[in-house]
């Protein structure tokens, strides 16, 4: 079933138990009478979309239509129909016009093309237009009820149509999406996301249509949502929140001196400096990380090894083990990377990104269905907290609470086990994101307060302290660790991304993509991800930056940060494989601006666990 329905998709989506997240707003347009001047061009005028006036003004017959969109405090919202639902029978009908309300705003396009101040207006129009809570379509098949797919919560209406109809077409006749289009995906939303959540991020969205976005953009509307992790009342004045997925999660901390609050920028801001510190706090002594917000699910049952086997690209870990593990698209895109852990024989637990967990979830219960797996499958998200623990003390710490051996021999890097940290139930995984000594704790979310003071408690004489996203970033970038949905989605294969060590095309298991990858590598690659740094000026990479090679664009960024051990920006990058040799010059765009970039070796800092294996070899690793 495809619901594409405009403003009837909510009461679409109640017939079969769900809450779609959308909302009329009332959108008013201008047309005007002929226009003299305008008629007597001979080519049709250019459509204008004034920013700082927020409207849009194009040529109609040989007069103007212009449409604003209002600040959030006078944009309307047709609220009624969220809570008695549309009216039967309305179809073209239009709401009353209210030129009152976008004055401003058609003063604004008089200034800017002044014949505009001596035309008629023939008609205004003010229509309903659907839309999410953070503006973009909603498109895909839904998690949770099988074969119903979404079109829906267009906001500029029929500009999407053609697009959107191929897309959808491919992707239900192929089984897979032709192309990456993970932010219009409909499983992004969830339970947290509450008609007063919908109705305060509309008028937001609405009101932003015209400004100017910026790098690590965060929106305040509508927040917090139902769902906190355990620690955001204990946390939420101590840092900077960034929204993941309806959590909120910390990206930097503030210290006596720091200019506090969101200050964004396209150049280093108010973080820059904190997160410096944070990074050095994690690679000097330890920090603490809330990671709560990955999403987190419990398969068990007789065929569990079976359905993984062939839906991972990877090997099954054994019983106690934990691995990194893709599932790959029938024509070997990378769809998803997730932890996967045997907590117990044929019982796993199996992590993935905030932003990814409905997306994943639903693949994988596809997966169950169509195979017919004896397995049962437990979202345990919202339920469990997670606190990661990195650093040189991470291990000295965590001793001082647990009877268990955490020693290297006993608890290798990549092991799980169940424990009891200050007489609190933990599955401890030897795993860290950000490539030093570390642990994440998988608990019970009403846990996490007494699991956290505790490790804090512990940790005074080291000189234990909190650590954010963007430290962590920094920290994994400089190992060279991929990201899903920026190194790699379903635009990529996982050769071209260099995850080859992850993919196992000689294991027994036909895994989904496995046919299809064989092809790619006999085929040989066009293109690959390379690791480099760049001479910049107070600006660094953030991503989809554009990458030059003797006045061409050859490829582009897929995320960056600035190394605060190399002292200067890093980036990774898709560049042609002829292009792709270490050593390489090219140039990375930033604001308007090329900057000399160099391919070098990857990582720029080797891995705790790697630095640990040149030791007992007898080298000196670099750091």
């Amino acid at each position: 079933f495809l619901s594409s329905l405009g403003f009837w998709a909510r009461e679409i989506g109640k017939m079969i138990g769900l809450q779609h997240p959308l909302i009329p707003v009332h959108h008013q347009y201008v047309v005007t009478l002929t226009i003299p001047e305008l008629k007597a061009l001979k080519r049709e005028l250019p459509v204008i979309r004034d920013l700082e006036g927020s409207y849009y003004l194009r040529q109609e017959r040989d007069g103007v239509l212009f449409g604003p969109y209002e600040s959030e405090e006078k944009m309307k919202l047709q609220d009624s129909w969220v809570t008695n639902g549309v009216p039967p029978g309305f179809g073209k009908e239009l709401f009353e016009s209210d030129l009152d309300r976008i004055m401003e705003h058609i003063e604004a396009a008089m200034e800017m093309v002044p014949v505009l101040k001596n035309a008629d207006i023939v008609n205004t129009i003010a229509g309903p237009i659907t839309y999410s809570p953070d503006i973009l379509p909603m498109v895909g098949p839904h998690q949770g009820v099988r074969n119903y797919w979404v079109a829906i919560g267009f906001g500029y209406g029929i500009i999407h149509a053609g697009g959107i109809g191929k897309y959808l077409s491919d992707w239900i006749l192929e089984g897979e999406p032709a192309f990456d289009l993970i932010e219009l995906d409909p499983n992004r939303y969830g339970k947290w996301t509450t008609t007063e959540y919908t109705a305060a991020k509309a008028r937001e969205s609405y009101g932003f249509n015209n400004i100017v976005g910026y790098p690590k953009e965060e929106r305040f509307a509508g927040r917090p949502t139902e769902r906190t992790s355990g620690l955001y009342d204990l946390l939420k004045s101590k840092c900077s929140m960034g929204f993941h997925a309806g959590w909120e999660q910390p990206h930097w901390f503030y210290k006596p001196g720091d200019e506090t609050g969101y200050k964004p920028s396209f150049r280093r801001t108010n973080w820059f400096d904190p997160v410096g510190r944070e990074y050095k706090q994690v690679m000097e002594k330890v920090g603490v990380i809330d990671l709560s917000p990955f999403g987190k699910f419990k398969v068990k049952g007789t065929d569990s090894v079976k359905l993984l086997d062939h839906l991972f690209a990877n090997v099954v870990p054994k019983v106690g083990s934990t691995n990194i593990s893709h599932m790959l698209t029938p024509r070997g895109k990378v769809y998803a990377e997730l932890t996967v852990s045997q907590l117990y024989p044929e019982e796993f637990m199996l992590v993935t990104g905030s932003g990814s967990e409905l997306h994943d979830l639903r693949w994988i219960e596809e997966e169950v269905m169509r195979g017919g797996y004896k397995v049962e499958i437990e979202n345990v998200t919202d339920e469990m907290g997670v606190l990661g623990v990195a650093g040189p003390y991470a291990r000295q710490i965590l001793q001082k609470l647990t009877s268990e051996d955490l020693s290297d021999g006993s608890f290798k890097f990549l092991q799980s086990r169940h424990l009891k940290l200050s007489d609190i139930a933990v599955t401890a995984i030897r795993i860290s994101y950000t490539g030093e000594l570390g642990w994440e704790l998988y608990h019970r979310k009403e846990d996490s307060v007494a699991l956290y003071s505790a490790i804090m408690e512990a940790g005074q004489k080291e000189g234990i302290d909190n650590f954010g996203t963007y430290a962590l970033n920094a920290l994994r970038l400089e190992k060279g660790f991929r990201a899903w949905g920026a190194e790699m989605n379903c635009d990529t294969n996982p050769l071209e991304a260099g995850l080859e060590y992850f993919v196992k095309l000689n294991k027994p298991a036909d895994f989904t993509g496995k046919q299809a990858l064989k092809q790619i590598k006999e085929k040989g690659l066009k293109r690959r991800l390379v690791y480099l740094t760049l001479e910049t000026d107070n600006v660094d990479p953030e991503g989809n930056e554009s990458v030059w090679h003797n006045g061409k664009v050859i490829g582009n960024t897929t995320s960056g940060t600035f190394s605060y051990s190399a002292q200067q920006s890093l980036a990774f990058a898709y560049v042609p494989t002829e292009l792709s040799k270490v050593g390489q010059k090219l140039e990375v765009e930033l604001l308007g601006k090329n900057y000399p970039a160099t391919i070098i070796q990857e990582p720029l800092v080797l891995t705790e666990s790697t630095r640990m294996r040149l030791q007992r070899k007898g080298e000196s690793p670099k750091i």
